[in-house]
């Protein structure tokens, strides 16, 4: 269940349900993120990364000596942001989130993902190229806490936030 806080104004039930779904299609209409961890000296380290979606759920792959695997072995926290180039500031729409990434260990788990993933990038498909060996691979679960919900369309700085 979502619970939903808007900075400007009060909003009924259904509304919520509507930037459920702007939620959604902006995660599905994207499949590059910027991401951002922890470093165990605890400078924050962002890098961009291809992603999949499931509802609110963000899955991505890294290799699993990476910095990002382990920073994220380090602490599970996240942000990160999808968001649209755009050549006017006051058309300013995407997401970011506060969350917790966390491994993918289940075998069968990480071959369904692993097709999710290269679903979104049919390009690749076209290549004819082999999908990467899992043992050479991290999946990780991105579970969100907060999502921020980003529109200078209704105002400069409009944001909904939306816990989870």
């Amino acid at each position: 269940r979502l619970s939903r806080r808007d900075r400007r104004s009060q909003h009924e039930t259904g509304e919520d349900d509507e930037i459920r779904r702007k939620i959604i299609s902006i995660l599905k209409r994207h499949r590059d993120m910027t991401l951002a961890t922890l470093r165990p000296d605890g400078w924050p380290q962002a890098t961009t990364v291809g992603y999949a979606s499931e509802g609110l759920t963000l899955y991505f792959l890294c290799g699993p000596d990476s910095q990002k695997a382990k920073n994220l072995a380090h602490d599970d926290r996240v942000s990160l942001t999808v968001d649209d180039e755009t050549p006017q500031v006051m058309q300013i729409a995407g997401l970011s989130m506060a969350a917790r990434a966390r491994a993918v260990t289940d075998p069968a788990e990480v071959q369904r993902l692993m097709v999710l993933i290269m679903d979104k990038y049919p390009e690749q498909k076209a290549l004819n190229l082999p999908m990467p060996d899992p043992s050479g691979i991290r999946i990780f679960r991105v579970t969100p806490e907060v999502i921020s919900l980003i529109d200078y369309s209704k105002g400069f700085g409009h944001t909904d936030l939306v816990t989870c």
